[in-house]
């Protein structure tokens, strides 16, 4: 199948398709599932995608800036950078798989939950962010800077090994483990000196 920029898609199944280098910018997806797909380098900027799954989709690098995704899941994919930066993400669950590079930076996420994943690097710049929960998942490095979050619950990320913006976690629920890792960039946003 060949993908359109604006195009418009309602009900599709897409299984196993090979959708690698298509331009699907300012495209609209209703109630479509993406099933084994491979989407590298696939362009989905500005598209708006509603009531729409993927399942197992792989791609190295994939564009999503300025995207809207409503009431999705996105499960078991393989992904590697992905470009989501300037979203909407209302009701959106990731569910297992891996991504290496996750950029969501001035998104806005609502009822947005995460289970399961393994994300190299995170990126939350600027993130505006009510009802985010992650659950069992490993965050390696993970970028706050100047945040917004209410009611995000981040006790479920664990092996988190660097944290940028501190200051940008207030306003989440973290564990006391969670507290003693992140002590160290804490007392240096605060200008403490530990003897």
């Amino acid at each position: 199948m060949r993908l359109e920029s604006g195009g418009d898609y309602d009900r599709v199944t897409l299984d196993r398709e090979h959708l690698e280098g298509q331009d699907a910018s300012e495209a609209r997806f209703l109630d479509c599932t993406f099933v084994d797909c491979v989407l590298d380098d696939a362009d989905l900027s500005h598209a708006r995608l509603v009531d729409t799954a993927w399942t197992g989709v792989r791609a190295a690098v994939l564009g999503l800036a300025s995207a809207t995704w409503q009431d999705g899941t996105l499960t078991d994919c393989r992904l590697g950078a992905v470009q989501a930066y300037s979203c909407r993400w209302t009701r959106v669950e990731v569910v297992g798989g891996k991504v290496d590079y996750l950029n969501l930076r001035d998104t806005t996420l609502e009822n947005v939950r995460f289970t399961g994943v393994v994300i190299d690097e995170l990126d939350l710049a600027r993130v505006r962010a009510k009802g985010l929960t992650f659950e069992d998942c490993r965050v390696r490095r993970l970028d706050v800077t100047g945040a917004s979050l209410k009611d995000a619950d981040l006790r479920g990320i664990r092996d988190l090994q660097h944290l940028d913006g501190v200051a940008g976690l207030a306003g989440a629920t973290i564990s006391t483990e969670q507290l003693v890792e992140i002590a160290p960039a804490l007392a240096s946003h605060l200008g403490l000196r530990v003897v």
